[in-house]
Parts: C-alpha cells; structure tokens; sequence
C-alpha cells in the first residue's frame, strides 16, 4: 500500500523549505518513521540532502516532462515507508507558460495529481498578520490543492510570534510550527544552490541539529495526521539505457543523475559501471557506452586537466565507441574550461568546445530536444524532456550542432550541444539534462 504523504511548499524560493523538509524527515526518522522523500521538478541537490536524512533514495517528479502514469510510477518507491515527505521548488504555483506532459512544472500538480495535502512554510521575515493573508491567498488559489497548514519561519521575537499567530487564527489557518530565526541551522550554498551533501563532513551531525530543532519547534504528531493521498495509475516506458554495460563518471565532480534515470536503465537490463576521473580513472574496457554526467567540474577544473591517464583512456575508448556528456560532462569532454579566477584548463579534447566561468550568466530553463542524428538508446528526431542550468559561456563551439533545441515556450535555444565522429564512433555532449522522453501527442 502507498502511504500518505504531505507536500512542503512556499510562496517563493528562500523561504526555507529545504531546511524545513530536511528537518521533518530527520526528526520523524529519530522517532523510527520511515520517511519516503521526493522533490518536485528538476534538481539534483536538494534530493542528495533528503536521501542522506531519510536513508532512502530521494526521487524527482515533474509535472512539465513527465506523464501522470510516469509520476505515479515512481511514486511507488514510497511502499513500504511510512510517509511520504515531498519538497516543492519556488513558489507553491510557479511554472512555465505552457504546459507539457501533465502541466507547468507547478509544485501544486504534484500535490493535486497525488493528493498530498500542502504544508506551506511562510518566511514571516518583515511582516506579521500580513503573513496570514499570503497563506490565504495560497489556500484559495485551487480548490483541488488543500492548504492544511503552515509552518511559521525566521520569527524575530515571542511578541513577533503571537501578533503572527493572530492573523492565522483571524484567518482560520491553522499552525503546525514556529521556527525562530536561528543562525547556524541554514545548510551552506553555491551558485546552483546548495553545496553538494557529499561535500559536508559534518553532514550527520547538521541533519540530526535541524532535526533536534524542528522537532522542538513542530508539532510533528499533527503534521503526520494530516497527511493523504489517493491512487495513481502506475505504468509507464522507461528511459532506454544507452547500452548494456555503461561506464558511468561518478565523482565530486559528475554527480548530477537523476535516481530514475539509473533506475531505468538497470531495469532495461544494463550494468553500470562507475568510475572517477578526479582519481585518474578511465572508464571501464567492456564498456560499451560511457557516459558523463552534470556536475561542478569547474571546482575540480586543475585536478582534471592533471588526469593523464583518465584522458588517454578516455579518448582510446572514442574511438571504437560513442561518449555523451550533460552539462558539466559536456565541458569535460571539450577542449578547455576556463575557470573563474580566468586561468585556462584543459579537457578531454574529443569535442571543439571552450567554456569559461569567468564571465557567468545564468542559464536556466525546461528545454524539448530533438538531436539530429542518432544517440545511444534514442533515434534521430526522438523528443527528449530535461533541463538546462549552468553558468557557463560559450567561448568557442566549432563541432556540429547535436540537436535543434526549443525551452517551454517553444522559442529556439542557442545551447545545441555538439558532436564529433572519431574513427566512426561518436562523442556527443550537450548542456540538456535528460529526465524523460517526450509522448508524441504533446510535441505536435
């Protein structure tokens, strides 16, 4: 059986979700809950976070490039838990313009599609009974996401918390927790948000002091009783592995793979085999398809271009087989990357490209993929759903462009990826992130 579940939402980013989602999940595994956590749309860091507190793999659910089916298919990973705890992104409603597979991306779709009752986490920083009038707001939106009550953050004051709990009681909200403003409890950042757990040394000793904290601070027995749900339809075509035996970088430095997506491809029958490239690894012989993920490879952009051994092994395996790299693998596999304090380094070399950090722009957004030629596991024009988020520049990207790229709004992308053939294999990168194929009714 499913158990029920809650959905931590806000009214904007910032307004403490993460550190609230990580502490319910740490303080109900103290008292033996087993907590099944998700994160609603495209992130890799946040559910790094939730898998760590809730000894269980956290799993992305988008309603923008996923099916209803596809969602309620892994949500079945939540049986055998106790409760599910699902963390939003942004504001409770935000999304793109125009729908994909089941809508915008709203963190409400979620909550709607699978009946998880919103709890909202309300910044009360510069406000008081104001607060209560921002959550109505939230409650009266849509009749089909329920608002069953807020947890109150960053109060200044025991005065600051009684003229807050006013407006809610004013307002018939009810409050199942008020976090004063503490410093030290906030988990550290970085430009694509929070700094990756595995790079935390403390990280158990910092979840189980949020967990102390929102245990002290919520009452977590109501917050249990107000969780629900309801039945999903639970069948969908997985993502196709690239190959059957997959060497995989998987380091500090391309860390960035969506548990569905391995999950996936070892239901598809392949065996990955992972391998490090900061330890001078090159990917695994019997491979036949390797495979770079997204990641930080900036931060590690020295110790790369010092990885001889990855490097030649790495460009022996081209040229009998294809290489793909997302994001940060794409980098990896170009010729140089620029670092942020403009000192040049260098890459793999299979592909033309040059990237620089030194000059940052956000890139962000859903994009809808079609590559112009074939790629391991998809066809010439198949539509791919993911994602783009980096800050690099483009200094030079002399190689054919991979695919024709469109964002939410079906606007062209300048970020096509690249490939080069070498000897007849293909090595291929672009700065989309996979999450699912496309279904053909919603990319006509």
């Amino acid at each position: 059986m499913m158990p029920s579940g809650i959905l931590i939402a806000a009214p904007s980013s910032g307004s403490g979700k993460t550190t609230v989602t990580l502490g319910l999940i740490a303080a109900l595994r103290a008292q033996g809950v087993a907590v099944q956590p998700f994160k609603c749309g495209p992130d890799y860091i946040d559910p790094a976070f939730h898998s760590a507190a809730a000894g269980r793999a956290s799993v992305n659910l988008d309603s923008w490039a996923m099916t209803p089916d596809r969602i309620g298919a892994l949500a079945q990973v939540a049986i055998g838990a106790d409760l599910v705890i699902a963390e939003g992104a942004m504001g409770l409603f935000d999304g793109v313009a125009r729908p994909g597979e089941t809508g915008t991306g709203a963190s409400a779709e979620i909550a709607a599609l699978l009946g998880w009752p919103v709890i909202a986490v309300i910044d009360c920083s510069g406000q008081a009974q104001t607060a209560a009038a921002v959550a109505l707001g939230l409650a009266r939106y849509r009749s089909d996401v329920p608002l069953a009550g807020v947890i109150l953050n960053k109060l200044a004051s025991p005065r600051h918390e009684a003229l807050v709990r006013a407006g809610f009681a004013s307002a018939g909200i009810p409050v199942l927790g008020a976090l004063p403003r503490q410093a030290g409890v906030a988990l550290p950042e970085r430009h694509l948000g929070l700094v990756q757990a595995e790079e935390l040394p403390r990280l158990t000793e910092m979840l189980a002091g949020i967990g102390a904290f929102v245990a002290a601070h919520c009452d977590l027995s109501a917050i249990r009783a107000i969780a629900g749900g309801r039945p999903c339809v639970a069948s969908a075509p997985r993502v196709p592995p690239p190959g059957d035996r997959i060497a995989l970088a998987r380091d500090a430095a391309f860390s960035f793979v969506y548990p569905h997506l391995l999950a996936d491809w070892r239901a598809g029958g392949a065996t990955i085999l992972p391998f490090s490239p900061l330890q001078d690894e090159g990917p695994d012989p019997t491979a036949k398809v390797c495979w770079l993920p997204g990641g930080y490879p900036e931060l590690h952009a020295g110790r790369l271009a010092a990885a001889d051994q990855f490097r030649a092994s790495l460009t022996e395996f081209a040229c009998t087989r294809p290489v793909h790299g997302e994001c940060g693998g794409y980098m990896a596999l170009g010729a140089g990357l620029v670092a942020a304090d403009g000192t040049r380094h260098q890459m793999a070399g299979l592909l033309g490209l040059e990237t620089s950090f030194a000059k940052r722009r956000m890139h962000l957004g859903y994009r809808l993929a079609r590559p112009r030629l074939p790629l391991p596991g998809f066809s010439a024009g198949a539509a791919l759903r993911g994602h783009e988020f980096h800050y690099a520049t483009i200094l030079s990207q002399p190689d054919a462009a991979l695919a024709d790229v469109v964002d939410a709004t079906r606007a062209k992308v300048a970020e096509t990826g690249s490939f080069r053939a070498t000897q007849g294999a293909i090595t291929s990168g672009t700065f989309f992130h996979l999450i699912a194929p496309a279904s053909p009714e919603t990319t006509t």
